[in-house]
């Protein structure tokens, strides 16, 4: 078990950041104030109470001075409610979760993964890399979206494009959701390399750029990634509701492709046949039957 990831600082703005959400009432202690608390959420004090630690240890845990151990860490998780993302989350922090080694050379899209964004020609898709690197697409994500290509390389970045391309944020009617959501995945991500130099200056960019970003990036929230659905209002299709999930490439984890298809008989299903034809006939293509 290796310890050489891990970021005790980091972990213990994570464990703050929970407990200053969690009231008295919500863990079962009585609120001897009644409600009117100088500080938000539980104190120190309570958490080491139910955590049947001693508040020195907590505080200097939450402070980056101690190290926690994996069963510390597990009552923790109970304590603070996190769900399995962020326990995960606290895990890499604490660098008791296995590392796999750190690869920072350039990432180049998996063949077997080029090879299905060519074949999916009714259906938008890109693949993500490190950080939301964004390695490949296929038209017809470069028609929902926006054209990658015109992005210069270093540039192509999924998070930095949901807060810094206005094109894409025209197309997202709940913009915060999603880039809160981008932004935690991209925590995790942090949290798996915490001296990733690029990512560190990516979230160094956005935090002085965006005063969204540096609010919710202080939040310390994480996702995993999964499954889900997205609303986008495109200005040739109209509105899209699509259901967007990962496959990850097993020759290669850190890279994953990202589909987003519409259910059959449903208007965004055919919207998005409308906007794949639009994109062939853009393309100088027959468009697929």
């Amino acid at each position: 078990m290796s310890s050489s990831n891990a970021d005790h600082g980091e972990l213990g703005a994570f464990i703050k950041a929970r407990r200053m959400e969690l009231s008295p009432a919500q863990v079962g202690l009585p609120d001897a104030a009644g409600g009117r608390r100088r500080v938000k959420g539980l104190r120190r004090e309570e958490v080491a109470l139910l955590a049947s630690i001693s508040p020195d240890y907590y505080t200097r845990l939450e402070q980056g001075r101690r190290q926690a151990s994996e069963p510390v860490l597990d009552t923790l998780a109970r304590v603070l409610r996190l769900d399995d993302g962020e326990r995960a989350y606290m895990f890499e922090l604490s660098g008791r979760d296995a590392a796999r080694p750190r690869r920072r050379t350039t990432q180049k899209v998996q063949p077997e993964l080029r090879r299905l964004l060519d074949d999916l020609s009714t259906t938008p898709a890109v693949v993500l890399g490190r950080r939301t690197d964004i390695l490949a697409w296929n038209p017809m994500a470069a028609a929902l979206f926006t054209d990658f290509a015109r992005i210069p390389e270093n540039k192509r970045n999924f998070v930095r494009l949901v807060f810094c391309e206005p094109a894409i944020r025209a197309l997202y009617p709940d913009w915060d959701w999603v880039a809160q959501i981008s932004l935690a995945q991209l925590r995790m991500e942090a949290a798996r390399d915490p001296k990733d130099p690029r990512l560190a200056e990516l979230v160094g960019e956005l935090s002085l750029q965006d005063p969204d970003f540096r609010r919710w990036w202080g939040a310390h929230r994480v996702a995993v990634q999964g499954t889900g659905t997205k609303v986008l209002n495109h200005p040739i299709a109209g509105q899209l509701t699509l259901d967007w999930s990962f496959l990850t490439c097993t020759a290669d984890p850190d890279q994953q492709l990202i589909t987003l298809t519409a259910e059959p008989g449903t208007p965004s299903h055919d919207r998005l046949r409308i906007l794949a034809s639009w994109a062939a006939q853009a393309a100088g293509q027959a468009p697929d039957t």
